[in-house]
């Protein structure tokens, strides 16, 4: 949230010069300084005070103001909280001189420092930004180094000015200073210009706070670039929000309008809008098709997408012999001792005889139990092994490559199959911006399954696909009752509709030990139906009827009771279809946190915005780390903390399976406390004991495909609390969400 604007905060700083730096970050600009008072708004009882905030790095014996508040750190004590900072020039000669020599400004020493002071006066910053010719004039400065010292005077001068002329327009410190790093010494030309560029360079600026410094910097309502600002947004609004691949210009035009009022229609009439959009199109800044409108990525993302799909269906592939394959899966049952069902063996026999193919179908319908099948077959006809030994000290790849969005889908992979599994970013081998596997440096392998493949965007299929080399198979394996990506597009959804891709559902449910009801349920609710006995107990399911101020004591009972039986951190998982409010992932998560992981003397601890961090802690990753292989939605619990660390430093490990992954305090906004986490994040996961917390206040947010998606990554024990009329309203919520996608009529054109 951003904070207001520096008005607000006049009647309450600190003025003086900072002393001591004790920690700075500069990545985030975080810093904690040991400030001398000169000057305050009350009085106090100490001259020196510890002042924490977002600030451009002060250096010693500058001034500076801080406006703030007070705040009792629990280790720290007494704090000054710096919203905002802003820097003083030194106006005495001596203070100017310091100033000079502290090494901001190259060849600069105290020598040449007081030569310059000697010859402008106490003045001398002022004059010197004002006019660096005169720099030239002091005597033994050569022309190259008064050039130097005036342009470094220039870029802080004008950094400083930047940042308190953003304060003005009510941006916080945090964003400013994104705003500063990312324009550097042409911030101030950049948002008085064309503050829209912010939107697309700097994280955190939507398209109404960069309109908003428009129009007091005096931008005229109908500038091209406004109308250009707010298409580009509304598009990265219906990819990102609304999961979107493209829009209609009726849609894009619906994005817009909201943006523009109530000014829009008078500013840009229809032809203007047309106009402005071709000028866009033709820019390649947006893409026009067939009346249609994309981000670029998107466009060429969905349509490589279809083409390297329709490509690897093209492919010829000779089929088995009946009798050859009939008998090849009567040896892959002996050896695995396992009797395939009929749809089972169709499965087998479709994936090694396709180029592509998909298999789909429900919790406890076999998919885990066919993959293993369909490798060991491959692995039969082929005659390759597939023991990983055997590829050891050899040139030779492993003839199958098992992947999946998550790591924790891998793994689960990886131990039905006994043969390894990755992530799909692992494989890809990403680097952060990106891919080293692509068309010209495919992957390796003969055979690609891909698990879980709901969960994948265009984006990521494409950059998948797109790396498949010449005669290898593909096998997409996945659940279209589940939700959708995070991404834009449906891409396991579309695949389906599309008629060439072999595919078989598997519908029969063979996972029942123990009598489990979990199955039953979750197959119920997918034909949007609610089971008369949802709220009898069952050997494996439970329903605890409350209301939305009771609901976060049955969570904090039934966590309670699961670790007393001895199970795991890992074994158990809240989960919730919203963030805020008593019953959202946050709030859960801070009173597991006091629950199973309180704080006391000797247990170390770290803060981060409004989380704390403490060693024990269960956590997940919330983006792809690109220095480790780590990935979006891997949980790990913190194995050390070093809050004291210097700059730089790794301040917090956390143990993920058999690595452990350092963070340094700039990094830790990768992470969030995992004892509770939102569906989407758990999916791909399966666990022990979830408890899943179903309330009317989530009402906006609750849809079949999200309590499907939900239930079904309980394992062994379901417990559900809350309202009933909860569940019955998201169950039969459907199809919220149409996606615009043209991914299959791209595939099927031209068959």
């Amino acid at each position: 949230m951003e904070q207001p604007g520096l008005d607000l905060f006049q009647n309450h700083y600190l003025k003086g010069s900072f002393v001591q730096e004790i920690y700075y970050n500069e990545e985030n600009q975080y810093g904690v300084f040991l400030l001398r008072v000169m000057e305050a708004t009350e009085d106090l009882d100490t001259d020196e005070v510890t002042v924490v905030g977002r600030m451009m790095r002060p250096h010693p014996d500058e001034t500076v103001i801080c406006y703030g508040e007070w705040k009792e750190h629990p280790r720290y004590g007494k704090q000054y909280h710096a919203e905002m900072v802003k820097k003083e020039l030194p106006r005495s000669r001596e203070a100017v001189t310091k100033y000079l020599a502290s090494g901001l400004f190259p060849g600069v020493g105290k020598k040449t420092a007081e030569k310059i002071v000697e010859h402008l006066g106490p003045d001398a910053l002022t004059k010197a930004a004002d006019d660096p010719g005169l720099l030239a004039e002091v005597p033994g400065l050569t022309d190259a180094r008064a050039q130097t010292i005036a342009e470094s005077l220039r870029e802080h001068h004008s950094l400083e000015q930047a940042l308190v002329y953003l304060y003005q327009f009510g941006m916080g410190p945090a964003t400013a200073l994104k705003v500063v790093q990312a324009f550097k010494g042409a911030t101030l030309e950049v948002v008085k210009n064309n503050p829209y560029r912010m939107i697309d360079e700097v994280e955190g600026v939507g398209f109404r706070r960069a309109d908003e410094i428009a129009r007091q910097t005096g931008m005229a309502l109908d500038a091209p670039e406004r109308f250009q600002a707010a298409a580009l947004y509304a598009l990265q609004e219906a990819s990102l929000s609304h999961g979107h691949v493209y829009v209609s210009e009726a849609e894009l035009m619906g994005g817009i309008e909201p943006l523009l009022a109530p000014d829009g229609e008078a500013c840009f009439p229809a032809e203007k809008r047309k106009i402005l959009l071709m000028k866009m199109a033709e820019e390649e800044r947006l893409i026009e098709d067939h009346g249609n409108y994309y981000l670029p990525s998107l466009f060429w993302a969905e349509h490589g997408l279809a083409m390297r799909v329709r490509e690897i269906l093209e492919r010829s592939v000779e089929p088995t012999p009946a009798h050859e394959l009939f008998k090849a899966v009567g040896d892959v049952e002996e050896k695995l001792k396992v009797a395939y069902a009929e749809r089972q063996r169709e499965a087998m026999t479709t994936a090694v005889d396709s180029s592509f193919m998909i298999l789909t179908g429900g919790p406890g319908t076999g998919k885990t139990t066919v993959i293993r099948g369909i490798c060991h077959l491959f692995a039969h006809l082929e005659e390759c092994s597939i023991d990983p030994g055997d590829y050891e000290n050899t040139e030779n790849p492993f003839p199958i490559r098992l992947v999946a969005p998550t790591g924790r889908a891998a793994k689960r992979m990886s131990e039905a199959t006994g043969m390894p599994a990755t992530t799909i970013h692992r494989l890809l081998g990403w680097r952060g911006d990106f891919f080293e596997r692509d068309a010209d440096h495919p992957i390796e392998g003969s055979l690609l399954i891909v698990d879980e493949v709901s969960m994948l965007d265009v984006w990521l299929a494409n950059q998948l696909i797109r790396a498949v080399p010449k005669g290898m198979k593909v096998v997409l394996v996945g659940d279209d009752d589940q939700l959708p990506s995070v991404g834009p597009g449906k891409v396991l959804h579309h695949l389906l509709q599309v008629k060439e891709i072999p595919r078989v559902e598997l519908t029969d449910i063979y996972r029942q030990e123990g009598g489990s009801s979990i199955i039953h349920l979750a197959h119920a609710l997918k034909k949007g139906e609610v089971p008369t006995d949802l709220t009898e107990p069952k050997p494996d399911r439970r329903f605890f009827p409350c209301q939305r101020n009771q609901a976060l004591s049955i969570i904090l009972q039934t966590y309670r009771n699961a670790m007393d039986r001895g199970y795991t951190l890992f074994d158990v998982q809240v989960m919730a279809p919203m963030y805020k409010g008593p019953a959202g992932v946050n709030g859960i998560n801070e009173a597991l946190q006091q629950e199973v992981n309180p704080p006391k003397d000797g247990k170390r601890e770290i803060s981060w915005g409004e989380t704390i961090f403490r060693q024990g802690d269960k956590v997940l990753q919330l983006s792809n780390h690109p220095e480790h292989p780590v990935y979006n939605g891997d949980m790990g619990h913190v194995s050390a903390l070093e809050p004291d660390a210097r700059q730089d430093d790794p301040v917090l490990w956390v143990q993920f399976d058999r690595q452990e992954v350092p963070y340094k305090r700039s990094q830790l906004n990768q992470l969030s406390l995992a004892y509770a986490c939102s569906v989407h994040k758990a999916q791909g996961s399966e666990f022990e004991i979830v408890i899943f917390p179903l309330l009317m206040s989530y009402r906006r947010m609750l849809q079949r495909n999200l309590i499907y998606t939900g239930i079904t990554r309980a394992k062994s024990y379901l417990i559900l609390c809350g309202e009933t009329d909860a569940l019955a309203l998201g169950v039969k919520s459907r199809d919220k969400e149409v996606r615009n996608s043209q991914l299959t009529d791209l595939i099927e054109m031209e068959w």
